[in-house]
């Protein structure tokens, strides 16, 4: 990778809209792909960034509803549940030795890009943003931050830190981890208790740390048995602690799209911690109860 890189965008929402518009900023060169009515927008219009971190800024990229060339890098950045007919939209054949970069909620999506592109070239990604698509083009970014961990088993090392580099110098701070699982795991440890009883309950993350705090220690307690059989953190004191810093209305993006009536990413999340909790003959019977009351809002 040269120093200017060329970056596809697989769904440029709430997290790829930012992303492409901090990386055109920066001088990179940046292809949002995307249905044909967006991709109009964005051509005419740009993406529009309001930011208390970044600044509100327009930023100029390129859209398309298909990769036509070959790129650096492309993030998928958009929800698992239109994951196979975004993919579509990426050809392995023209993505050739580009990286492969999924945004994406779980712990089971590398195993299957792997089959489907480069297996060397998917390097899994996790953010840690709050950042939402208010319009065609046009993204609000509440968080005051915005942090990524980069990783890949197999992905050749000065792939990995090129890119890290690029998303470092236009805003995010982000670093390369060694450990795939350990990454992945460490954010659907946090994510799926978060997730599940905020969509079971239809309460934000206050309410439910509050008034359901017996069952949101003992997901977590759970979800950390879980992780540490498949090879990840496991720390129960800590996810409770970084629940209790968040403030209280602070809502999941899967609470969010039951709200608005979207499909919901329950199979990835809740779905993919009991079959693991099942491969390795680890009891989740919270989990399991709780996934099987959020599923008629599924």
């Amino acid at each position: 990778m040269a120093n200017e890189l060329s970056v596809a965008v697989l769904g440029p929402g709430g997290v790829g809209g930012l992303l492409a518009a901090l990386l055109s900023r920066s001088g990179h060169r940046v292809i949002c792909l995307s249905g044909e009515k967006t991709a109009e927008v964005l051509r005419a219009d740009g993406i529009q960034v309001r930011s208390a971190r970044f600044g509100d800024f327009t930023a100029r990229v390129e859209a398309d509803t298909e990769l036509r060339e070959p790129v650096d890098a492309c993030l998928v950045t958009v929800k698992h549940t239109a994951l196979d007919a975004a993919l579509a939209r990426v050809p392995a054949p023209v993505l050739s030795d580009g990286l492969l970069v999924p945004f994406l909620n779980g712990v089971e999506h590398p195993a299957a890009l792997r089959a489907r592109y480069r297996p060397d070239r998917v390097a899994p990604a996790v953010i840690r943003v709050e950042s939402t698509r208010v319009a065609p083009g046009v993204v609000e970014h509440g968080s005051p931050f915005a942090e990524i961990d980069l990783t890949g088993t197999d992905v050749p090392r000065p792939r990995l830190d090129a890119l890290a580099d690029a998303f470092a110098a236009a805003g995010p701070a982000t670093r390369v981890l060694e450990d795939e699982t350990a990454a992945l795991w460490a954010k659907m440890s946090f994510l799926a208790p978060f997730a599940l009883l905020t969509t079971r309950y239809g309460l934000p993350l206050g309410d439910v740390r509050t008034r359901h705090r017996d069952e949101l220690t003992a997901l977590v307690e759970e979800t950390a048995a879980i992780s540490r059989a498949c090879g990840g953190p496991a720390d129960p004191a800590q996810a409770l602690a970084r629940y209790d810093a968040f403030p209280p209305s602070t809502k999941s993006s899967m609470q969010r799209d039951a709200e608005a009536g979207r499909p919901l990413e329950l199979d990835a999340i809740g779905g993919a911690l009991l079959r693991a909790a099942e491969r390795h003959g680890i009891p989740a019977p919270v989990a399991a109860r709780v996934v099987d009351e959020v599923h008629p809002f599924a």
